[in-house]
This record gives C-alpha cells, sequence and structure tokens, in this order.
C-alpha cells in the first residue's frame, strides 16, 4: 500500500488529535526550555531571582506529578467524556501559563505551575487515548510514529518563538503559550468527535479503585519493579537537559563561536537565531536535541531495531551519559553541539526500547496494564532530576552561588538581594573587587571552582544505570537458564 493511502485510513479525528498534541508540545516546551532560567535569573532581566534549590523543587515536583496522575485522569475523561475533558485541561493550560507570566512571588508561581501540571495531566491521556482508537493494527504503528513526531516537531518550535519572544520581555513567552492554548480551544470545540461511549459507564470511584488495584498487581511482579526502579536513574540523568543544561550554558558556555559558525555559512540565518550580543541563546543549543530526534530518530530506530531491548538500552544509556559528561569538559559552543548529537543518538536508542521492553516482559492478558506502569519511572525521574538539578547544580555549579562563596571568603560583605541588589550586581561587585571585567572573573570561578564537575555527577548516574542494567539482565538471563533446566 502506497504511503498515500496509507494517509487515507486515519479518520478525521487521528489528526485532530495529533494536531492538538503539536499545539500543546508547542506551549509546554515554549515554557520548559527556559523556565529554569526564568525562575533563576537576575531580576532586572525580568526573571525572578529564585534559588536554584526553588527552582529544583518547582520544576521536579510539578513535573513529576504531571506523569503520574495521567493513570487516573484517563478514567475521568472516560467518564465524563473526552471532549468536556479536554475543555477543562485547556482552561487549566492557558490560565496558567498566563498567570506564570504575572506572579512573582514564589509560592504564586509554584500554585499556577502546578495548575499547568493538572492541566497537561488531564490532556495526556485524552489524546493518546484519541491516537488508540483512532487506529488499528494495520494503522497503529504509522500512527504512532506520526504522533511521535508531532510531539518533536512542537517541542522544536515552542522553544524558538520563546527565544526570540523573551528577549523584548519574558511575559510574552508565557502571553504566548496561553495563546498557544487558546487556539486548540477552538480546535476540540468545531471540530473534534467525542468518541462513542461504551453503553455501561462504570461509577469514578469504582474505576479509580480498579486503576489502584491494576497498579498494585503489577507491582507484585518483582522483575517490573526493579526495572522500573532502574529507569528511573535514566530519566534523572536525561532530564538534566531541561533542568540543568540551559542554566550552565547560560552561565559558563560561550556560543559566540557558534554564531560566528552559522554567520559564515548564512549571516542571515544566524541573525535570526542569534542574539544581538552575537551569541546562540542557551535554549536554541538545547533545541538541538529535538531537532536531531526529528532527523536522525527513524534511522537510529532502524540500527537498533535487532537489539534486544535490553542491550538497545544499555547502549543508549551510555552513550547518552558520555555525550552529557563531555559537553561541559569544554566552555567552547562548537563542541557541544557535537556532545549534543552524541547525548540525542544515545537517547533515541534507548526511549523508545524502554516501552517495548515493558510489553515484551508483560503476560500476554496483561500487556495494558503492564504499559499502564511506564509512566511510573517518568514521574521518579522528573522528581528526582529536579531535587537534583536544584541542590547539586545550586551548590556545586551555580554562579551567584560561587561568587557568594569566593566574597565571603575574601571577608567581602554582601548585600541581600533586593529590587535595588540584583543578582548581576553580585556579580559585578565581585568581579570589581577583583579588579577583573565579567569575562576575566567568569573565568576566575571556572578555574577556581570547576563547576563543570557537576556533570560527573549526572554523568554517574547514567553509567551506573547502564552498569545495573547489564547486571538485571544477567540475573534475568541466568534465572530463565535454571527454569528451562528444571
Amino acid at each position: 500500500m502506497s504511503f498515500t493511502n496509507q494517509i487515507k485510513l486515519y479518520p478525521k479525528n487521528f489528526w485532530i488529535a495529533n494536531t492538538m498534541e503539536l499545539f500543546e508540545r508547542w506551549a509546554w516546551y515554549g515554557i520548559f526550555m527556559v523556565l529554569a532560567l526564568y525562575l533563576t535569573g537576575s531580576t532586572e532581566t525580568g526573571a525572578l531571582g529564585f534559588t536554584q534549590e526553588q527552582k529544583g523543587w518547582m520544576m521536579g515536583i510539578v513535573t513529576g506529578g504531571l506523569y503520574f496522575i495521567p493513570i487516573f485522569t484517563g478514567a475521568i475523561a472516560d467518564r465524563f467524556g473526552y471532549k468536556k475533558t479536554l475543555l477543562v485541561a485547556y482552561t487549566c493550560l492557558s490560565t496558567g501559563y498566563y498567570l506564570m507570566g504575572t506572579f512573582k512571588t514564589f509560592p504564586a508561581v509554584f500554585a499556577t505551575f502546578i495548575l499547568v501540571g493538572l492541566g497537561a495531566g488531564l490532556f495526556k491521556p485524552v489524546v493518546q487515548a484519541t491516537i488508540a482508537k483512532s487506529t488499528n493494527e494495520k494503522t497503529s504503528s504509522i500512527g504512532f510514529g506520526i504522533f511521535y513526531m508531532m510531539i518533536n516537531i512542537g517541542g522544536f518550535i515552542g522553544p524558538i518563538f520563546a527565544s526570540k519572544l523573551r528577549a523584548s520581555h519574558w511575559q510574552y513567552v508565557f502571553i504566548m503559550a496561553s495563546f498557544v492554548i487558546l487556539f486548540n480551544f477552538i480546535v476540540v470545540i468545531f471540530f473534534f468527535e467525542e468518541p462513542t461511549k461504551e453503553v455501561v459507564v462504570e461509577p469514578l470511584g469504582a474505576s479509580m479503585k480498579k486503576i489502584i488495584k491494576n497498579i498494585i498487581e503489577a507491582l507484585s511482579d518483582f522483575k517490573l519493579v526493579v526495572f522500573l526502579i532502574l529507569i528511573i536513574g535514566f530519566w534523572s540523568m536525561f532530564n538534566q537537559v531541561y533542568y540543568t543544561l540551559p542554566s550552565f550554558i547560560d552561565q559558563w558556555i560561550d556560543t559566540s563561536s557558534v554564531y560566528h559558525l552559522l554567520e559564515k555559512i548564512s549571516p542571515s540565518f544566524a541573525a535570526a537565531i542569534g542574539t544581538p550580543e552575537k551569541t546562540v541563546a542557551a535554549e536554541m543549543m538545547t533545541n538541538l536535541d529535538a531537532f536531531f530526534i526529528i532527523i536522525f530518530q527513524i534511522l537510529v530506530s532502524f540500527l537498533v531495531m535487532k537489539r534486544k531491548p535490553l542491550q538497545a538500552m544499555m547502549i543508549g544509556i551510555t552513550v547518552s551519559s558520555i555525550g552529557l559528561g563531555l559537553s561541559y569538559v569544554f566552555q567552547n559552543g562548537s563542541f557541544l553541539i557535537l556532545t549534543i548529537l552524541v547525548f540525542s543518538l544515545g537517547e533515541m536508542a534507548a526511549s523508545p526500547k524502554i516501552y517495548e521492553y515493558i510489553g515484551r516482559i508483560a503476560p500476554k492478558d496483561k500487556t495494558a496494564l503492564y504499559m499502564g506502569c511506564s509512566f511510573l519511572p517518568l514521574a521518579g525521574g522528573n522528581f528526582f532530576a529536579g531535587m537534583l538539578s536544584g541542590k547539586v547544580y545550586g551548590s556545586m555549579a551555580d554562579k551567584f552561588t560561587l561568587a557568594t562563596m569566593d566574597m565571603a571568603k575574601r571577608g567581602i560583605a554582601i548585600p541581600q538581594f533586593t529590587e535595588h541588589f540584583t543578582k548581576n550586581d553580585l556579580l559585578n561587585q565581585a568581579a570589581n573587587s577583583l579588579h577583573k571585567t565579567q569575562f576575566e572573573y567568569s573565568q576566575y570561578l571556572w578555574n577556581t571552582y570547576h563547576p563543570s564537575k557537576v556533570w560527573m555527577v549526572f554523568t554517574a548516574i547514567g553509567v551506573a544505570t547502564g552498569i545495573l542494567l547489564y547486571l538485571y539482565d544477567l540475573l534475568w538471563m541466568r534465572e530463565k537458564k535454571v527454569v528451562k533446566q528444571v
């Protein structure tokens, strides 16, 4: 069957769901890729000036919860209808995004981000279920491939818009996300068709009890539990791309070399994606991960197709860990392009195989039940990624923390941060105290305190996960051999 004829097999709701996914991911990643910068940046730039630890708590708790609640919100959608659930989700998302750009205090921003997380948690199971209901055995493989592509296209576009808008005013980033979600309101009201409901619908309380019972039943499989715990390590390492990498690039990496490289190829393109200072913004650099996935995912999937899932995961996680570790050996932005590519190739090899492996170890009559548990390591990985990014990065590599510590060592009084004394004022005072320019002072902190060592921690988590998966594989294979002998 030709590709054109294959496309005709998908109903209208399939394309509506993919459209909504693209715009929801556009809004989410448009915010999330720059969120660490917004939360911790100096206040005179329009950012909030929170600590790295506050950032870690906020991003870790909300995003971890976002990946946990869909197992329950799916039952809500089944009970009250997909259309109503989507409208509530978009209300939470659009309102939450707008208010996040309006409020300035930690409790208020945290509360509105929770509202965003709730909206995303309501949205996820509905759009995934719509794709599942719009496909069959013949169309599901390509159908979910299209869906995954939409996720990455939205995730690639969002940060580009956010990067340009924040250069004018931070609030424009949140207004953008809010309006992108409003577009989905129009889509769901006028074009989305409610899937046919079953004749009998369980009470919501009964559905929730059944969900909890099913989770407990699946988690009684020790092999599954051990695997899910190990994969938390991968997601904790992987998510540093969002939680830590933007801040590290912004504080320590010189991306002017990337700008000048692009300028040689196309001055207009360099000007379009670069900054007035002839650098490339941190979120543009981290967005290369999504770009590489769009370009290379099919090729990588083909290359690891014949590999056993655990083998592909071990290779992928190790490669990603190496990419993460090498990215920060140098302060040269051009080298960062190569290392993000290495990281992405590992991610592309490992991530899809996680779900494939869960499906393979599940008993034939419990595949859906086991797959429902795949959200647990995502939730745990995001939570621990936030904790690590806040506490570890904040103490080992945050430029403002290191500057404060260095001034204290030299007996220099440090004023409290106020609207009249910001984080950047602290850096200026610290540099002046040593009669250095900001660039010279940054190099002084880099050479004295070695902030790049923080990536040894994250790399170690990834490498340890790969080793533990190898041992897990050995023990599991040995167990199967013993069973066969018996």
